[in-house]
């Protein structure tokens, strides 16, 4: 029978608090090392500081686990040492259990090193990811580079004012080719919190400046004569309900924009019923809690209206001999400009707390204008909006408007008003204008989504026929633009989209038999 040894039971608690000493100290060393990661929040400078106490702390505990290893194999070497000198059985298998339990702790240890390992490398990685991110600001707040490289290529049956961006059909023979200047590039930046907000603000250029030069399609909307274009621009103040900006883009009481990849540089459906331009606007909107499911919006600005394209480029009141500047290299101010008082806008909507519940705004516009001959006439537009998703992954978008002089927000048929002379005497009327536009979205997939839509811009034919001229640009004598189509778009990955399109246009003049265009087209972008 076997008998316990005070002195080898005195020994054995010894070795045992040794061996829980060396085990347990590394692994607290290990948890007192460890901290959680916020990635999306730590600068570069507080992953690059963790990432050098875990090198340490990794250090450290592999010389722990080394100098345990040594402790247990002296361990093990005097225990069997002792039981053989005392000729007590079981020396083997004690022999192999003082193995077994050195093996695991040395197992256990090792995994812990190798799950510090694994951490540093994924911070190394992520501070690897912000310095190939990271664009140099003068205010040191990071900013980001963001871009469309977008190939078009068009088919127009018939003739069309701009072949790779049409918007009316004129009458004549059509036309084939590819384009890129409807490639966009971004810079996305974020800056400090002020006053309990957060702040934020984006840019956007294109590269389809030059063909509104040469038409002169839309003057008011682009100043630029080369091929780089200012799209639009945002600098906001976020707090948790209430938002302070100024911007470049379209109206705040047209939130929507039908999808389309063929149609970038001048947005889907444009005279056709979106009121799409984009002006300098500064305003601020606030979220009123109704419900815990159910918000109201409301959102005013101050919005900066260019004068309508047929205007700014042609001959009007505001540019006859008797008026005409000294030095015409001068640029004259827009028609709001010279009222010298600035444009107010309005929207109340009501919506759900999801990001795509249902929405429904209604808006309103006012503007005065004036041009240089001293003629004045207001603008002004009631509107609705509307948002809808629906069952088996559809969603319906809708606008509409009612209103006078929306040249300038990319209604009207291209104008604010109508004239013509006789002898002396000018006579004008501000025209009156009532449109819109519906998109069906069907989301068959997360990469694959089917659209079809369909928007109209009519001007009273009734106010517009006295003052029709066959010597008029077809954009003066134009009184109602249709355009119907659809699109499929599809994006294998989240960098590419491809996109195949169908559209009609149908425009009709005052004065003249309606034009019509068949146009196809396909896109491919890459997104970066």
């Amino acid at each position: 029978m076997r008998q316990n040894c005070p002195e080898h039971e005195h020994r054995g608690r010894a070795t045992v608090q040794a061996w829980l000493i060396a085990l347990i100290g590394p692994i607290a060393l290990i948890f007192s090392q460890t901290f959680p990661l916020h990635a999306q929040t730590l600068t570069q400078q507080s992953i690059a500081q963790q990432v050098e106490q875990l090198s340490a702390a990794m250090a450290r505990t592999e010389s722990q686990v080394e100098e345990s290893q040594r402790q247990l194999e002296i361990m093990r070497r005097q225990l069997a040492t002792l039981q053989a000198r005392m000729g007590l059985p079981g020396a083997d298998a004690t022999d192999s259990a003082s193995e077994s339990n050195a093996a695991n702790a040395a197992s256990n240890l090792a995994a812990q090193v190798d799950a510090l390992r694994e951490q540093q490398g994924v911070q190394e990685s992520q501070i690897a990811t912000q310095d190939q991110a990271k664009v140099e600001s003068e205010s040191k707040y990071p900013v980001k580079v963001s871009g469309l490289i977008l190939l078009n290529g068009f088919v127009n049956t018939q003739k069309v004012d701009i072949a790779a961006t049409p918007t009316i059909a004129a009458g004549g023979p059509g036309s084939t080719g590819l384009s890129l200047w409807q490639t966009v590039l971004g810079l996305d930046a974020r800056g400090p919190s002020l006053f309990g907000a957060r702040s934020f603000a984006d840019v956007r250029v294109d590269f389809d400046g030059g063909s509104y030069a040469s038409t002169n399609s839309t003057g008011g909307y682009n100043g630029s004569l080369g091929m780089l274009r200012l799209r639009t621009a945002h600098a906001t103040m976020e707090w948790q309900h209430t938002q302070a900006f100024f911007s470049l883009d379209r109206p705040i009481f047209s939130p929507y924009t039908p999808s389309s990849l063929t149609a970038i540089a001048i947005p889907a459906l444009a005279w056709s019923g979106n009121l799409w331009s984009w002006n300098p606007q500064v305003g601020a909107t606030h979220d009123f809690s109704l419900s815990s499911s159910l918000r109201l919006r409301a959102q005013t600005a101050l919005i900066d209206v260019s004068d309508a394209p047929a205007v700014a480029g042609g001959v009007a009141p505001s540019v006859t001999a008797a008026n005409l500047p000294a030095d015409n290299t001068i640029s004259s101010p827009s028609a709001a400009e010279q009222s010298r008082w600035p444009g107010v806008e309005s929207r109340l909507a009501l919506l759900g707390v999801e990001e795509n519940a249902a929405q429904l705004g209604i808006g309103g516009y006012f503007a005065p204008h004036r041009i240089l001959n001293g003629t004045r006439f207001d603008a002004w537009a009631g509107t609705l909006d509307y948002r809808q998703p629906l069952p088996a992954r559809l969603e319906l978008t809708a606008s509409a408007y009612r209103g006078q002089s929306l040249g300038g927000l990319g209604g009207g048929g291209f104008k604010d008003y109508a004239y013509y002379f006789d002898g002396h005497d000018t006579y004008f009327r501000a025209l009156d204008d009532m449109g819109g536009w519906a998109q069906l979205k069907e989301r068959a997939s997360e990469r694959l989504e089917f659209n079809a839509a369909f928007g109209i811009d009519n001007v009273p034919a009734g106010q517009l026929r006295p003052y029709a001229s066959p010597y008029s640009t077809p954009y003066q004598n134009l009184a109602r633009n249709r355009t119907f189509g659809g699109n499929v778009i599809y994006s294998p990955s989240a960098y590419l989209l491809f996109s195949l399109e169908y559209r009609r246009l149908d425009s009709s003049p005052v004065n003249s038999p309606a034009n019509g265009s068949n146009v196809i087209g396909v896109g491919a972008g890459y997104k970066f």
